[in-house]
């Protein structure tokens, strides 16, 4: 495994929880009407502390991207799911508030799931699957979960919609990085013109820009703590899905190894779950200030 996949990794991780927190804080305040429509993403921009988030986001997505070039989606994956870890940095340097022991043990199940399963899996590249039915089966499935959880979000309006939305964008962007190693591949194989005449880098946009508009959306709907966790949870789960599925990535498969791999993916999601819950997670919009219009801050 190389050191700078690991540094590109959690690099990016970090630039991705600290521009969810920022972004979370301007989406809170969006109206209504903007739920799950682009419109959301131009008022937004009106916003200099979104646009702080969105660019460091950017940033942290061009750091996954360079990791996915130089190493395996079922590694970079994982390492990506952190990004929690800095969000909630942030969140308590904001709040104030002490890890205690629900915060503690989040940060261990984390960080120990991810050591379990890249230590137990021995992620490693292979050939990719040449077979175009299996390809596009994964992103079928992984694309129509994502609509599904979207169509349910969208109509019942409930409670649980933010985590609904948040593990929809999860799936695309596990899908979307995926498919940024695909173009990477292609871009280092035939250059420039084998990137634009694919599809794949065109996919990476449109599931980029979806994504983003779920994602705020279910920032605007409720407190970070209900879609932060299932987004950064979808995410890696999705990644490896397709880093498995159809990019030939490989992992040991003997009972011992299976189970250390199950075990640290259980880990990381209670790791997840523990840490998306904590106090220092920002709450929701309190009521009243839904209505107030995004004004520059």
């Amino acid at each position: 495994m190389s050191v700078l996949v690991i540094v590109l990794s959690v690099s990016a991780a970090c630039c991705l929880g600290f521009g969810f927190v920022l972004q979370q804080a301007a989406a809170r305040h969006a109206p209504k009407s903007d739920y799950l429509s682009p419109r959301l993403l131009l008022d937004l921009m009106r916003v200099r502390s979104w646009l702080a988030g969105i660019g460091l986001m950017v940033c942290g997505m061009v750091l996954g991207a360079l990791a996915l070039g130089k190493g395996e989606v079922s590694v970079v994956e994982p390492l990506l799911a952190t990004n929690l870890l800095f969000a909630m940095a942030l969140s308590r340097h904001r709040t104030g508030q002490r890890l205690g022991r629900q915060g503690w043990a989040g940060l261990w199940l984390l960080a120990g799931g991810v050591a379990a399963f890249l230590v137990a899996g021995e992620p490693k590249g292979g050939q990719a699957v040449s077979s175009p039915l299996r390809h596009w089966l994964v992103i079928g499935v992984v694309v129509g979960l994502a609509l599904l959880l979207t169509a349910f979000a969208k109509r019942s309006r409930s409670g649980v919609s933010p985590a609904l939305l948040a593990v929809a964008a999860g799936l695309l962007y596990g899908l979307q990085d995926a498919l940024t190693r695909v173009s990477g591949q292609r871009l280092s194989d035939g250059g420039w013109a084998a990137l634009v005449t694919g599809w794949q880098p065109y996919a990476v946009l449109v599931l980029g820009v979806t994504g983003l508009i779920l994602v705020q959306s279910a920032f605007e709907t409720g407190p970070l703590r209900m879609s932060l966790p299932a987004l950064t949870a979808a995410q890696p789960l999705a990644g490896i899905a397709c880093g498995i599925g159809f990019l030939g990535d490989q992992v040991r498969t003997d009972t011992g190894a299976l189970a250390w791999q199950a075990a640290g993916l259980a880990a990381i999601v209670a790791g997840i779950v523990l840490l998306g819950l904590h106090p220092a997670m920002p709450e929701g919009p309190a009521a009243g200030r839904r209505t107030q219009s995004l004004q520059p801050h």
